[in-house]
C-alpha cells in the first residue's frame, strides 16, 4: 500500500489493522515489555503492511532524546580510523541508534565546527577524538561525551577508550630483538602530536631499563601519511648507506610508504631493509611482501567507546579510562638475523 506525504499511516491505522489499542501499539513499537509475543508480531506485520514509520521527532520530544550519537575522528581516509568508526557504528546499530560520522582532519577549527554542528543536531552524546584543547567546549552541550585516542590522556575527568601503546611498543621492540634488530630507526609523527610524545616515551624507556644509550637512536619524521612513510625512507636510504636495515614505523601508511621507497631504491624487503608497522590496517595484507605490524584494536575501540557511551545514556556508572591491548602480527617485511647476530639484548618484562 502506497501512502502519499500528506496521508502517510498512522499508529491509529496499525492498531486498527492489528485489531488493538493505540497504546498497545505504542507499546510493542517501542519495545516495551510485558506484550504477549504473538500480539507484537501481529502488530509489526500489520506496521510493515501499511508502512508505517515511527514520528521519531514526537519521541524524541517526549523522551529527550533524539537516538542520534556523534562520532569527530581525525581521518577517515585513514583505514585505521575507518575501522574505528565502523565499530562504533555496529555497536549504535544494536541499540537502533544513528551515528553521525565526521571528519576534524587534524584540524582544530574544523573539529570545533563539527562539535557545533553535533549540538545543533541534539545528539544524545558522541565520541570524539580530540586535537587540540578544546574538548572542554563539550562542556557546555550538556551531553555524554567520550574520548578516544592518545590525547584523550589529557582530559582524565572524561571517560576515554584506547589502546596500550605502552603495551604494543614492547612488544615491537622484543619482537624485533628476538630476531636480530637490536637499534632499529624510527619513523614517528609530527612534533607536538601526544601520540609522537608518547611513541618516543615508550621506546626511550625501552632502552633505557634494558640498559641501553637511547640518544643516538635513529628518529625520522612524518605526518602518518603513505607519502610522509616515503619520504623519510628515502632519506634515511642517503644517509644510512650500511645494510641490512630496519625500520619501526609510528603507524602503518607510513610503513608501506617506507616500503615502497625501498622498492623504488632497488632493494629488496626484507633482505635489505626490516620494516615494522603499527595500527593494523587491513592493506597491510595485500602488500608485497604482507607488512609485519602492532595491531590497535580498532573496531574494539570504536565498539568499547560507544559502548561506554550507551551506558552513560542510561545513567550506569562507567570506568575512566579503558586500554585495550595490542598484539604482533607478523608478516613478511621482517628478516630473521638472530643467526648472524651472537650478541642478543636480553628482554625482560
Amino acid at each position: 500500500m502506497r501512502h502519499s506525504k500528506r496521508n502517510m499511516p498512522t499508529i491509529i491505522d496499525v492498531a486498527r489493522r492489528s485489531g488493538v489499542s493505540k497504546s498497545t501499539v505504542g507499546r510493542a513499537l517501542s519495545g516495551g515489555k510485558n506484550i504477549n509475543p504473538e500480539t507484537k508480531e501481529k502488530i509489526l506485520k500489520a506496521a510493515q503492511e501499511l508502512g508505517y514509520e515511527r514520528n521519531h521527532l514526537a519521541q524524541s520530544l517526549r523522551s529527550g532524546r533524539t537516538g542520534m550519537l556523534g562520532l569527530v575522528i581525525p581521518d577517515i581516509a585513514n583505514p585505521f580510523w575507518a575501522e574505528v568508526a565502523r565499530g562504533a557504528q555496529d555497536k549504535a546499530a544494536e541499540t537502533g541508534a544513528s551515528l553521525l560520522v565526521f571528519s576534524s582532519d587534524w584540524n582544530s577549527e574544523r573539529e570545533a565546527s563539527h562539535l557545533r554542528a553535533l549540538r545543533q543536531a541534539r545528539v544524545d552524546g558522541a565520541i570524539v577524538n580530540p586535537v587540540e584543547n578544546r574538548i572542554e567546549d563539550l562542556n557546555h552541550f550538556g551531553m555524554p561525551v567520550v574520548l578516544i585516542g592518545s590525547s584523550a590522556e589529557r582530559y582524565p575527568e572524561l571517560p576515554s577508550v584506547g589502546s596500550d601503546i605502552i603495551q604494543g611498543i614492547g612488544l615491537g621492540l622484543d619482537h624485533l630483538n628476538s630476531l636480530g634488530h637490536h637499534r632499529p630507526a624510527f619513523l614517528l609523527g609530527p612534533f607536538g602530536r601526544l601520540a609522537r610524545v608518547k611513541f618516543q616515551r615508550a621506546v626511550h624507556d625501552y632502552f633505557v631499563v634494558r640498559g641501553m644509550d637511547p640518544t643516538d637512536l635513529l628518529i625520522e619524521q612524518g605526518d602518518y601519511t603513505v607519502k610522509s612513510g616515503k619520504a623519510a625512507m628515502e632519506r634515511i636510504l642517503a644517509t644510512r648507506p650500511e645494510r641490512p636495515l630496519c625500520l619501526f614505523a609510528a603507524n602503518d601508511l607510513m610503513a608501506l610508504g617506507a616500503l615502497l621507497a625501498v622498492r623504488e631504491a632497488g632493494l629488496t624487503c626484507p633482505d635489505d631493509v626490516s620494516i615494522l608497522g603499527f595500527d593494523g590496517i587491513p592493506a597491510g595484507v595485500f602488500s608485497d611482501p604482507g607488512l609485519s605490524t602492532i595491531a590497535k584494536p580498532a573496531r574494539g575501540i570504536g565498539g568499547q567507546s560507544m559502548t561506554v557511551l550507551l551506558d552513560q545514556l542510561s545513567g550506569q556508572t562507567v570506568e575512566s579510562r579503558l586500554v585495550l591491548p595490542c598484539k604482533l602480527v607478523p608478516r613478511g617485511t621482517l628478516r630473521d638475523l638472530s643467526n648472524t647476530e651472537p650478541t642478543k639484548l636480553k628482554a625482560t618484562g
